[in-house]
């Protein structure tokens, strides 16, 4: 069963920089979809980044465009999310999601960052908390 495992949460001043990091394990096949979602308390989970075989396509939240860089290093099963100029409104509970299904790739150039939102497979989270 595919576990993943989030980490480089932190609280930080805004204007600051954190990179994320999800890695991959127990999986057979290939991660061909994988995304970052988060979750503020009282708010809905939404997704923020995803990408598709390994960077071939990488979608991001308009909220987070220009800030945020997706990556993924398929030699290393691991996801990655750079966060700059970060604000206080990016203060949630980090997630990341992936999917092994070649299908999933459709399904992330129709719907975007949303598209693994049923997925099977989520981390625990990585709390980040930017302060004003």
């Amino acid at each position: 069963r595919v576990q993943l495992v989030e980490s480089g949460g932190g609280s930080v001043q805004a204007g600051g920089s954190l990179r994320l990091s999800c890695e991959a394990s127990g999986y057979a096949g290939n991660l061909y979809c994988m995304a970052w979602f988060r979750q503020a308390p009282g708010k809905e989970r939404e997704g923020v980044a995803a990408v598709y075989h390994g960077g071939v396509g990488t979608f991001y939240a308009d909220s987070v465009k220009g800030r945020f860089t997706i990556s993924q290093d398929n030699a290393k099963a691991t996801l990655y999310l750079q966060m700059n100029r970060l604000k206080p409104e990016d203060t949630a509970m980090y997630y990341c999601a992936a999917d092994l299904s070649p299908e999933c790739i459709v399904a992330m150039q129709a719907l975007g960052v949303m598209s693994l939102r049923r997925s099977d497979y989520w981390g625990q989270g990585t709390q980040v908390t930017v302060s004003s």
